[in-house]
């Protein structure tokens, strides 16, 4: 197994970690090219994440996974979405900034 590979099934088994912590069920997960956005996630159950992310630092890609699997509890980024996020990762705010810093780099 390569490096990537390596890196890509740690990726996944935390995105299984988080879901069942978060008591959600992820149905399938991809990772992919993404050229616009880090991740989406669908009603059916299943996540797309941007091939970049396994190899970011795990911060960044506990925001993403986390970000996207309260979406299947909470469709919006209102008050509650926000407090969840507040709770599993603290100051997500300061986070959303890093990754927003890496998207323009």
């Amino acid at each position: 197994m390569t490096d990537d590979e390596e890196s890509r099934q740690r990726f996944k088994a935390r995105v299984r970690e988080w879901a069942e912590k978060l008591e959600v069920e992820a149905t399938a997960i991809y990772i992919r090219p993404m050229r616009r956005k880090w991740a989406s996630c669908s009603t059916a159950g299943t996540l797309s994440f941007n091939d970049e992310l396994p190899s970011m630092p795990r911060e960044l890609g506990d925001y993403v996974i986390v970000h996207e699997l309260l979406h299947f509890s909470v469709p919006n980024h209102g008050r509650l979405w926000k407090s969840l996020m507040r709770a599993h990762l603290g100051d997500f705010e300061r986070i959303e900034g890093e990754l927003r810093k890496q998207a323009g780099s």
